[in-house]
Formats: C-alpha cells, sequence, structure tokens
C-alpha cells in the first residue's frame, strides 16, 4: 500500500524525473486526462470546486451563470474520469474533487499560462 501525503489524500508518487520514460499506454491515459480538462467550463467548475470543497448542481450552475443541465453534462465528464465524485445528502447530491493533485495541476497551469503571455507579450515588443 502507497503512503499518503500529509494533509492529503492521495497516495504519495515518486518525484517525475525519478520516473522512467512514460509508456505508450501511460501517455495516452495522461492525454486522455488533459482531453477531459481541456475545456474552459470544466476549468471553471473544477475552480469552483477549489473555493467550495462541495457544491450541488444548481449552486454550481448559478455560480458559472449556466443552466443546470449543461453543468451537469459537463460534471459527468469529470465523474468518467475519476477526477470528481459525489454523495448523496437527502434530496441534493454534493459534487467534489476526489483528488487535490487537479487543483495543483489547474494552479500550475494557470501560472504556466500567465508566465507564457509575458514571455509572449516581451517577445513580440508589447510589454
Amino acid at each position: 500500500m502507497n503512503a499518503v501525503r500529509k494533509g492529503s489524500c492521495c497516495p504519495v508518487k515518486p518525484d517525475l524525473k525519478s520516473r522512467p520514460l512514460l509508456t505508450e499506454e501511460q501517455a495516452t491515459s495522461l492525454e486522455q486526462t488533459f482531453k477531459v480538462l481541456a475545456n474552459g467550463t470544466r476549468l471553471r467548475i473544477l475552480h469552483a470546486f477549489c473555493l467550495a470543497d462541495e457544491i450541488c448542481v444548481s449552486e454550481l450552475a448559478k455560480t458559472l451563470g449556466m443552466k443546470p443541465t449543461a453543468v451537469s453534462n459537463q460534471l459527468q465528464r469529470l465523474i468518467h474520469r475519476g477526477v470528481l465524485g459525489y454523495r448523496r445528502n437527502g434530496n441534493r447530491i454534493l459534487y467534489r474533487a476526489v483528488d487535490p493533485c487537479v487543483f495543483k495541476l489547474l494552479e500550475s497551469a494557470w501560472c504556466l499560462t500567465e508566465d507564457a503571455e509575458v514571455r509572449v507579450q516581451e517577445r513580440d515588443g508589447r510589454r
């Protein structure tokens, strides 16, 4: 059984530099994860979960300014990929991220995007 990070629910993983090169299967699986995350609505949903640990569809739809059916569709894609989970609380279903690593990924990608935009602006002389 893998050890669990302190203050986290996910098992400790080896450092990226200490892992062997991705196999084709691993790369395909990683690609599928990136594909499900590569959607503006789903990224906004993940950020909403970062801000409010658990949330129901109607509250999330209101937060995003979307229809509950559209939000529900996006939630199902994230659940199918294993990024989100849910629990029933009376009549409500509360959704949550199942692994805090998704928030680290979102934060890293956001940082990368902001820094890359600055580099592009500097390179193109717009700064």
